[in-house]
């Protein structure tokens, strides 16, 4: 699991598209997080990047939260 940060100053993702996208592991919600351009699964405890206004919704290439996240 990639443990990246790249600050993105501006996330734009289509609300239709987040209101359809779920969490590949857990198939539940996800939630916006626009400071650090992610899309992220409480559940699986990941965050899954968004690389030019497109999430990437691998296991792989999700960031694992840590404890206060």
């Amino acid at each position: 699991m990639s443990d990246t940060f790249t600050p993105i100053t501006e996330v734009d993702v289509d609300p239709r598209l987040l209101e359809v996208l779920v969490c590949p592991v857990t198939h539940g919600p996800l939630e916006l997080d626009r400071d650090r351009g992610e899309l992220v699964s409480r559940g699986a405890k990941l965050a899954y990047p968004i690389r030019n206004g497109v999430p990437i919704m691998l296991p792989e290439e999700a960031r694992e939260l840590s404890e206060g996240e």
